[in-house]
């Protein structure tokens, strides 16, 4: 989160992605560093144990979003 937050604060496009149960976290950490409206994208959790196929699956649904939050700066 932060890395994006800098990076985009020096004009760099970025596509933040988290799991959603830092959700939570995220948005409190938001609205910490002063940009509550910091857009970013959750994928389910968890991520360490998903292996092959179901990995390459989950990357496949997430990557229309990962390009509309790149070129249009929106969820």
């Amino acid at each position: 989160m932060h890395d994006g937050i800098t990076l985009e604060s020096q004009g760099l496009p970025t596509a933040t992605i988290i799991t959603d149960v830092f959700v939570s976290t995220a948005h409190a950490y938001t609205r910490l560093m002063g940009v509550p409206d910091f857009p970013y994208l959750a994928c389910p959790h968890p991520i360490t144990n998903i292996k092959g196929p179901d990995l390459e699956q989950r990357a496949r649904e997430l990557a229309p979003r990962v390009v509309k939050l790149l070129l249009e700066g929106v969820v």
